[in-house]
């Protein structure tokens, strides 16, 4: 049987599309594996989070200690008959509550109002860690020739008690070590200002008896 030219047109097209669709899985089956085995490319690598820095931990300030020994430098300036410049007794108060104030680390008052052995003994009890240092000056009227030969009596009473600590005589030490340092036109060796120098120096060493009497290790200066 002569087939037409119409079926033959269409069995070659048939053919030719079967040997083109199989040309193309072949050719997906050959780069299915390529694609597969293509390495992906790798992300950045993420900035690393920095660790938060702890802040120092600030060091507490150390308050200063205040000292609580405390002492009050008074003077008996009126006794009796006896009276004598208010200079000396400034000096010898100066002399004493300087030396207190350069060796330890008390406060120091200096009164500025007479005061007598009774009022000194009262303000003492009425202080919880403050000594009463009362000064007095002296001249023994047997011997003294002048005020050359005036002595300083000096009396601690303790806190809260009132009693006596130590009680003492400083004198005018003229040989102690040191130069005296005064004003022009004071006369030397035997004007006020000189003999307020050698009292002020009664003074220290007052008070340097004092501190070694509360065994604060004090020398005694000569």
């Amino acid at each position: 049987m002569i087939q037409s030219s119409a079926q033959m047109n269409l069995r070659r097209f048939k053919s030719s599309f079967l040997i083109v669709s199989l040309a193309l899985l072949a050719l997906l089956a050959i780069n299915a594996p390529a694609q597969s085995g293509r390495k992906q490319p790798k992300a950045p690598p993420s900035a690393p989070v920095p660790t938060p820095t702890p802040e120092p931990t600030p060091e507490p300030k150390t308050q200063e200690k205040k000292s609580e020994l405390g002492f009050i430098i008074a003077s008996e300036r009126y006794t009796g008959l006896e009276s004598y410049p208010f200079s000396y007794y400034d000096a010898v108060m100066t002399g004493c509550a300087g030396r207190l104030r350069s060796v330890s680390s008390a406060t120091v008052d200096v009164a500025q109002s007479d005061m007598g052995r009774g009022e000194a003994v009262k303000k003492a009890k009425a202080e919880t860690s403050t000594y009463v240092v009362l000064i007095k000056l002296k001249l023994d009227q047997m011997t003294a020739r002048s005020y050359d030969d005036l002595e300083v009596e000096f009396t601690l009473f303790a806190p809260k008690t009132g009693k006596v600590v130590i009680f003492g005589t400083a004198y005018q030490n003229a040989n102690r070590a040191g130069p005296i340092i005064t004003r022009p036109n004071s006369r030397g060796s035997s004007g006020a200002m000189y003999r307020e120098q050698l009292l002020k120096r009664a003074g220290e060493d007052a008070a340097e008896r004092i501190l070694k009497a509360l065994n604060l290790n004090v020398p005694i200066m000569h």
